[in-house]
């Protein structure tokens, strides 16, 4: 009989530290294993947050912006009428008169002089005219006797008409001659702000009807109100005119300093053609002054309204993005972004008028779209437009 050779047996300590070894290396197992793959069902991580809140409703007006320039309703150029020296100045340059304020003195004594001479000749023709009279009458009374040739009546009724016609001559140049003395005191014509004197005291001044260019004096250029110029494209004019005459449509404006739009005026012209080169058409809006604080001459913005007013949706204008040639707002619908292209409308403050492609429900985001992605899944907070 074969024997085979016997194992030596283990103590029993040495097995019990094998089936604890043993033991550990599983437990370790199961805990690796529940720690990397988590529990079933377990929701996705959450996407980035964003700002959501549905569009603004506001009834709004579409307005079409111009740049103007100032211009006084009335400028007048002070220029002398007679010749002399100048004598008298009495005005500040650069301040407001009156109309009927006396501006210049011009030397009045040759045309005082003058005046006597005009009113002597006036008297001495009418004496002539007296005596001719007297001797038609005598003439006629004789002729009636037949004392007298009819030549005679003939002469003396020529020679009674012909004083006439001296003492109205005379009566005219009166007349002229008190004019030119009238015209040594200058006046203000107009009311309004004067500018600088252009001719100082004691230099000569000519004027008059045979003088080609008369000295410019200064000049006036009304205060309130005041007309402000611009011009509209051919399509704002034409939708202007679907509406009724334009002529009193009310207009908004503002210095190029100012901000907002804090003076009102009304359209009080319109041009009665085109501009064929630039497509626009000239037209004019006055406003008041009272105070004259726009100066003639000055640039501003008139602001003319293109529609009645009407009710938008509206949304940030950072909330639009552009894709090429599309407009687009990102909105987010059950949690995923989904881009909407839109057409746009004017701006109204910080808010763009939306005229197409949103509806009244739509989730826009507002804050975060930086973070937003068509097709990513985002978590929306609520918000609002203010």
């Amino acid at each position: 009989m074969d024997h085979q050779p016997r194992r030596p047996k283990l103590p029993l300590p040495v097995l019990l530290l094998g089936g604890l070894a043993l033991a550990g290396v599983a437990a370790g197992v199961v805990s690796f294993s529940s720690t990397s793959s988590g529990p079933a069902g377990a929701p996705p991580p959450a996407g980035p947050a964003v700002t959501v809140a549905t569009p603004a409703s506001r009834t709004i007006t579409d307005w079409s912006e111009y740049t103007g320039q100032f211009a006084a309703v009335d400028y007048v150029e002070i220029r002398a009428r007679v010749n002399g020296y100048l004598t008298e100045v009495h005005f500040t340059d650069g301040q407001l008169v009156n109309k009927g304020d006396l501006l210049f003195v011009i030397d009045p004594r040759p045309y005082e002089i003058a005046l006597a001479s005009a009113r002597a000749k006036l008297d001495q023709a009418m004496g002539t005219k007296e005596y001719a009279k007297r001797q038609l009458s005598r003439a006629g009374e004789l002729h009636r006797k037949e004392f007298v040739a009819e030549s005679t009546l003939d002469q003396r009724t020529e020679e009674s008409r012909g004083a006439g016609a001296t003492v109205e001559a005379a009566r005219a140049a009166v007349r002229d001659a008190e004019l030119n003395l009238q015209f040594t005191r200058v006046t203000a014509p107009i009311s309004g702000r004067i500018g600088a004197k252009q001719v100082s005291i004691g230099n000569l001044v000519t004027g008059g009807p045979t003088v080609a260019s008369p000295t410019l004096l200064s000049t006036i250029v009304s205060q309130d109100p005041i007309h402000v110029t611009f011009d509209l494209t051919e399509a704002d004019y034409l939708a202007q005119a679907k509406r009724g005459n334009a002529v009193g449509t009310p207009v908004q404006l503002r210095l190029m300093s100012e901000t907002g739009w804090p003076r009102e005026g009304k359209l009080d012209f319109v041009d009665n053609q085109i501009d064929k080169g630039t497509g626009t058409i000239r037209a004019r809006a006055v406003l008041a002054n009272a105070e004259g604080q726009v100066p003639s001459g000055a640039f501003g913005r008139v602001r003319l309204a293109t529609s009645v007013p009407y009710t938008s949706l509206m949304v940030p204008d950072t909330a639009i993005v552009t894709d090429q040639a599309r407009k687009l707002v990102m909105t987010v619908k059950d949690g995923t972004v989904v881009p909407k292209p839109v057409v746009l409308g004017p701006k109204d403050g910080e808010l763009r008028v939306i005229r197409d492609g949103l509806a009244p429900d739509d989730q826009v985001i507002i804050n975060g779209l930086m973070r937003a992605r068509p097709g990513a899944k985002v978590s929306a907070q609520p918000g609002k437009i203010e």
